[in-house]
């Protein structure tokens, strides 16, 4: 039974320890860059095209668990935990903001001497990978977005000062953390998702929401998420923005996606019936198949047929 007891012992993220049976830790690296220390996975041939991938609030690169080797047969694919999430260390509120976090990743990618042809991002991941284009960073010529989360949260009046307050107070992401100890994680995800992810994905979650600093991270950019410089700049986005959305996603409207779409001037959006807000997650052969068709010039049906070849 968790008691107060756990109230006080919950512990961050430690790679020493939970980087043991971490999805795809065989791919894991760590690299500093100014005030952050970077957990990345890399997977494919270094001389592949590379195709970056970018989690989502509250997530990390184990959300990519499947996706990632599925896309390494034709994709040099690096996968980031943002900054403060997962096992990536940042101490300043600035690299929680979209433009601190796109300023970031495109840090990152410089010092890695890496540049995408091609990137997705998942829920608040694609307005990270649209803000580093808008802000003349690395950018890919493809943006994927992922049910994108490219709106306010709707009642962001309300939500988001009492985002900011839960930040500010210090108690916030150890009482946060306790609670996930008490399990039900995997009931509480397909509830709030819509979206079927398996165990595997489910304790990852589990652990990642009993870590303070990464309760503490996940919070921090909710309370900083600005969305209107990146709203006002959709005319005139660069890259191409491919957005694939849920209809039955509880947490992201697939009409933001659609919005999104015509807003932007080489946009196009995908919509799927079901598979709810972690739809890379819960579908990761399809959309896999979709992000190289989209990439190489395929129709998804012939890059599924062939994968499994």
């Amino acid at each position: 039974m968790t008691t107060m007891t756990g109230f006080a012992q919950n512990k961050d993220l430690d790679w020493s320890r939970d980087g043991r049976d971490w999805p795809n830790s065989d791919a894991s690296r760590f690299v500093r860059t100014r005030r952050i220390l970077w957990h990345l996975q890399e997977m494919g041939d270094a001389r592949a095209p590379a195709l970056l991938l970018v989690h989502g609030t509250a997530a990390s690169t184990h959300s990519f668990r499947d996706l990632m080797p599925r896309l390494s047969a034709r994709f040099r694919v690096i996968a980031i935990d943002l900054p403060g999430h997962g096992f990536t260390d940042a101490r300043d509120t600035q690299s929680l903001t979209p433009t601190g976090m796109a300023m970031a990743v495109s840090d990152l990618l410089r010092h890695l001497d890496i540049l995408p042809v091609a990137a997705a991002g998942h829920s608040a991941g694609a307005a990270v990978l649209i803000q580093m284009a808008q802000l003349g960073g690395v950018a890919p010529t493809q943006i994927f977005g992922l049910n994108a989360a490219l709106e306010p949260i709707q009642g962001n009046a309300l939500f988001q000062p009492l985002a900011r307050f839960l930040f500010l107070n210090p108690l916030t992401p150890r009482l946060l953390a306790w609670r996930a100890t008490f399990g039900g994680t995997d009931a509480m995800l397909q509830r709030a998702t819509g979206s079927t992810i398996g165990a595997d994905g489910a304790r990852c979650y589990t652990r990642l929401f009993a870590s303070r600093r990464h309760v503490r991270a996940a919070l921090g950019m909710m309370a900083h998420w600005d969305l209107a410089p990146l709203q006002a700049g959709l005319p005139s986005l660069a890259p191409e923005l491919i957005l694939i959305a849920a209809d039955d996603d509880p947490m992201v409207p697939a009409s933001v996606s659609t919005r999104a779409a015509l807003r932007a001037p080489q946009a196009s959006c995908i919509r799927f019936a079901t598979g709810g807000h972690l739809l890379h997650e819960a579908e990761p052969d399809t959309i896999a198949a979709l992000i190289e068709a989209r990439c190489l010039g395929e129709t998804a049906m012939d890059a599924q047929d062939r994968r499994r070849a």
